[in-house]
């Protein structure tokens, strides 16, 4: 069988009219002689209002309990494209994951796929039908309901492709795949026609909002490829795939920026082995995640300046935790959210000489300072003022000529 499993986004199920868009395009691939396996998510702004109910009822509700209430989303949409489809003259009918089953280890809210039994969904497809898939969602060994954490869709989807052994995987979504980066914030934005999984993750787990992080780690440990495209234009879409499959000779793909961060610094922290230790462990306890992180050697050798980022939404409770923590000394905290961290992503960098020099030097030439630096083999990441960010994006991409 010729399969193919096509993901909708919760803005592509928006409305009842964008539902018959869905089963517009599904039908297209029926036409082709494709068996289509459909994943939807729940339509737009449905899960917010659900979570946004459970804080309403608890200020600590279970999480059991919110796996079962925010999974009734995606219910709701398959069920109204499966209608949709059997209006068509199609066969069709909504699948809940339970229904398949497919199962999931892991805790609630934050689950992942481990199995998925295929018997049911062949036998349905070898019939002619059209299974409309609940995504987002799963079954645990206590056949309780659970779900993969949010954009957990996109990751049902690529687990579907893996275990059905499909030949496309297609994320559906309002945007017409991944740009060099954010065409919000720069009209010379470009599509990019093909981009590996490495630079992909970086550039989700660096800002880009296109795919979750965890989704593109699932499709690049299965190789499974992705195709990204909107629901609303028939263009060609952005292929996430292996570097090998690559053969763009750009040295960078995208550039990022982040709006959601801040920077801690500990101003004369005593100079010693496990200090760092000290102050990292509790965050980490806490399911703090601290990013970009430098220190500074005082000239006597017996203090340091200790420089850390972590999300905006986290700086009250890491505060809180550092002034709490009786392990460490130190003579000021300092914090600032007004910084916004800026990226440069590529897999080309990993053979070109003189891609930091570049990025420092265009940075410099428009006067803005970079306070912190990260890199990996194939991103360079700096920390400067919010203010700049917009300059920073435009001056960078024309540097790497992203905009040709």
């Amino acid at each position: 069988m010729k399969i193919v499993v096509l993901k909708f986004g919760g803005t592509s199920v928006g409305t009842t009219d964008k539902i018959k868009n869905v089963a517009n395009i599904v039908h297209d691939y029926i036409k082709k002689k494709y068996k289509a396996i459909v994943v939807s998510s729940a339509m737009s702004g449905v899960t917010n209002k659900l979570i946004n109910k459970s804080k309403e009822i608890s200020n600590n509700f279970s999480n059991s309990e919110y796996d079962v209430l925010v999974s009734s989303g995606e219910q709701v949409a398959c069920s109204l494209i499966a209608g949709r489809l059997i209006h068509k003259g199609l066969k069709s009918r909504s699948w809940l994951a339970w229904q398949i089953p497919i199962l999931t280890n892991g805790p609630f809210k934050y689950s992942r796929i481990n199995k998925i039994n295929k018997k049911k969904i062949l036998n349905y497809l070898k019939g002619g039908g059209i299974p409309i898939i609940t995504g987002f969602q799963g079954l645990n060994e206590d056949l309780r309901i659970t779900t993969l954490g949010r954009g957990g869709s996109d990751a049902s989807a690529i687990m579907l492709a893996k275990f059905f052994n499909a030949e496309k995987c297609v994320i559906y979504t309002d945007v017409q795949g991944v740009y060099t980066t954010d065409p919000n914030k720069l009209i010379k934005a470009k599509k990019i026609k093909t981009i590996s999984y490495e630079e992909m993750l970086e550039m989700a787990s660096l800002g880009a909002k296109v795919m979750q992080p965890i989704s593109i780690q699932d499709a690049r440990l299965n190789r499974v490829d992705i195709e990204v495209k909107s629901s609303f234009l028939k263009k060609k879409g952005t292929l996430i795939t292996k570097r090998s499959n690559i053969t763009s000779n750009k040295i960078i793909t995208g550039i990022t920026s982040t709006q959601n961060d801040a920077k801690v610094t500990l101003v004369g922290v005593k100079d010693k082995p496990g200090v760092a230790a000290s102050i990292f462990k509790p965050l980490s306890k806490n399911l703090i995640n601290v990013d970009m992180v430098v220190q500074n050697i005082s000239a006597n050798g017996n203090e340091t300046d200790l420089t850390f980022t972590v999300k905006s939404e986290d700086l009250n409770r890491t505060k809180k935790i550092i002034l709490e923590n009786k392990k460490i000394k130190f003579r000021n905290l300092l914090f600032d959210k007004n910084v916004s961290k800026i990226s440069i992503i590529g897999v080309g960098m990993v053979t070109t000489p003189g891609v930091t020099f570049r990025m420092f030097q265009s940075l410099a030439n428009k006067k803005i300072n970079i306070q912190v630096i990260s890199t990996s083999e194939i991103k360079i990441s700096v920390l400067i003022d919010k203010k700049n960010v917009n300059k920073a994006l435009k001056i960078l991409h024309k540097e790497f000529t992203l905009d040709k």
